[in-house]
């Protein structure tokens, strides 16, 4: 089993917005899951914010929902009501960038040179249908061809089941843009929750700042509950 799969997690700092915005970060803590040795990664401020002000602003209008912190490689799954009942590594496009190349969704993968290789960041709304080979994925964005998707191990020298295992996330950069997750995390957490069902898929940015790509001044605060 992947050492960093997290399923289910009772994540109680999530739910409690009685912080000052600035105090977020420090705020928040993740138990241990019983099914794992290994103890939590940390998690980064911008998850933090993010989170925190979907479940403010319900931004999700009531869709589950999943974070996905690039420069960290992990993804944070969350029901409608917003209580966080998974969290797993993730692999991304080998090449850095919040932005998708014009016309790379029409490309055969063999066509995208390197460099085109992102995963973008931004708001998407995300539901399940067909793809090549017969298969049925999370559609993250359909135009560009950006999918979520169980860990794709046809080609061995990409290692990419040790990659998922790797206590780092320097080397989870391998894909073609889409997010790959372990695949006992995918059946288990991603598919029961999505398959009835659209949800929200925020891909936090890695260039660009959270402002530029979901807010369009600054973020909104969230005061201390009175």
């Amino acid at each position: 089993m992947n050492m960093r799969y997290r399923a289910p997690i009772a994540w109680a700092a999530f739910a409690a917005l009685a912080v000052p915005w600035s105090a977020l970060a420090s705020a928040q803590t993740v138990a241990p899951a019983e099914d794992t040795a290994s103890a939590p990664q940390p998690v980064s401020e911008a998850v933090t914010v993010v989170a925190n002000w979907v479940l403010a602003s319900r931004d999700n209008g009531g869709l589950p929902y999943i974070v996905i912190d690039k420069i960290g490689a992990e993804l944070f799954v969350f029901d409608s009501q917003g209580q966080l009942i998974g969290r797993a590594p993730v692999l991304l496009g080998s090449a850095k960038g919040d932005d998708s190349v014009p016309g790379v969704g029409d490309r055969e993968l063999a066509h995208i040179p390197p460099a085109d290789r992102t995963t973008p960041a931004g708001r998407f709304i995300a539901g399940f249908g067909p793809a090549a080979g017969h298969q049925k994925v999370l559609w993250v964005d359909f135009t560009t061809a950006v999918s979520l998707h169980s860990v794709v191990t046809s080609n061995r020298k990409e290692r990419r089941l040790e990659r998922l295992r790797s206590p780092t996330p320097e080397d989870n950069r391998i894909t073609f843009g889409c997010i790959n997750v372990p695949n006992a995390f995918y059946q288990e957490v991603v598919s029961p929750l999505l398959t009835d069902t659209s949800g929200v898929v925020y891909i936090l940015p890695e260039t660009r700042s959270l402002g530029e790509v979901f807010w369009a001044a600054q973020p909104p605060v969230l005061e201390a509950n009175p």
